[in-house]
């Protein structure tokens, strides 16, 4: 379990950072809030501590959530629209489609087609009691759809009025730029942190070059980066992660050694891993949106003070050498996932 450090005296919650995806008027808050393990994958679920966190961060100036309608099969939606009922006004709401579930939650494919658009979207507004979406993502690329026909049905909710502004997930750099051609993307939402840099190479540098803001989910390696995850039996039932080769018994004994120096430079600068993780990424660029996922309050107090840690060229380039590009071992994913990714 993470420890947490309190903020300092006199630093006002309210004061949040904000930041602008790409060349939108979407202005969001510096850090998001993940909302998927509220209702899934992670252990077991608490409706009452996840409504709290969602007002708690509103509280404290977060005002951008991000949730899809897998998770937890349309739960995760219904909780977050519960949640901001009668505070619709303060708050950015981003979802996702694509990605098929069973009623168990059981993996069974993608979905691009036009008409699917039409229909998720629908529902996913239904389920958020709300009138209109504020960024809507394509959650996984459908390869049998040409994605001009899938980003043109989001495009004509935009004309709508269903829709604001349009992402992709985990979308490669051609998947990208013939989306951009079709309708105005505004961001991409894919996975960065110390120990998944994939997107430096080429897709942070393209999302630049078209005006693409970045919305950096599992800044938190999952949890990893905590410095609280370093067995597999650290992981309760029910934890995706389980399943997730970067945390298998052939992979976690390397991966929990690259932990050391994070750990050290935590204690340094009195605060904990997961401060000092995002702080990172913090660094990287102002396009760049980190929405750490949490259902407690304590956790989000303590991503929140990571705003005020200022970290120096010096640290950067220790922990980067450390964590450089590839440098952990297993997928992300498991294979069944792995194919449906661009990146």
């Amino acid at each position: 379990m993470r420890s947490f450090r309190k903020r300092p005296p006199g630093i006002d919650y309210l004061k949040m950072q904000k930041r602008q995806l790409g060349k939108s008027p979407l202005e969001v808050s510096g850090i998001g809030l993940g909302c998927m393990g509220m209702s899934a994958h992670y252990g077991q679920l608490d409706d009452k501590e996840s409504m709290a966190t969602i007002l708690h961060a509103l509280d404290r100036g977060i005002n951008f959530f991000d949730t899809s309608d897998s998770y937890g099969v349309g739960k995760n939606e219904e909780l977050l629209g519960q949640a901001l009922k009668g505070r619709r006004d303060r708050a950015i709401v981003a979802t996702k489609f694509g990605i098929i579930r069973g009623s168990k939650g059981e993996w069974l494919g993608v979905d691009g087609r036009p008409e699917y658009v039409y229909q998720a979207c629908d529902a996913s507004l239904q389920r958020l009691g709300m009138d209109v979406i504020d960024l809507y993502y394509v959650h996984r690329i459908d390869a049998t759809v040409p994605i001009e026909e899938t980003v043109g049905a989001m495009g004509r909710l935009v004309e709508q009025g269903k829709v604001r502004f349009l992402g992709l997930s985990e979308a490669g750099a051609h998947t990208i730029r013939r989306a951009h051609a079709t309708h105005p993307i505004t961001a991409l939402q894919s996975e960065y942190s110390l120990w998944t840099r994939d997107a430096e190479n080429e897709i942070l540098p393209l999302c630049r070059d078209l005006g693409i803001g970045y919305v950096a989910y599992a800044p938190l390696g999952r949890g990893f980066l905590t410095g609280g995850i370093q067995a597999p039996e650290d992981l309760g039932d029910g934890d995706l992660r389980k399943n997730l080769p970067r945390f298998g018994p052939e992979n976690i004994k390397h991966n929990a050694g690259l932990l050391q120096p994070l750990i050290t430079l935590a204690k340094e600068r009195d605060c904990t891993p997961a401060q000092i993780a995002l702080a990172w990424v913090f660094t990287r660029g102002q396009d760049i949106v980190p929405i750490p996922g949490t259902k407690r309050r304590s956790y989000l107090d303590e991503n929140i003070a990571a705003l005020d840690i200022q970290m120096g060229k010096a640290e950067c380039e220790v922990l980067e050498k450390i964590f450089k590009p590839g440098v952990a071992k297993g997928a992300r994913y498991g294979e069944q996932h792995m194919k449906v990714l661009e990146m």
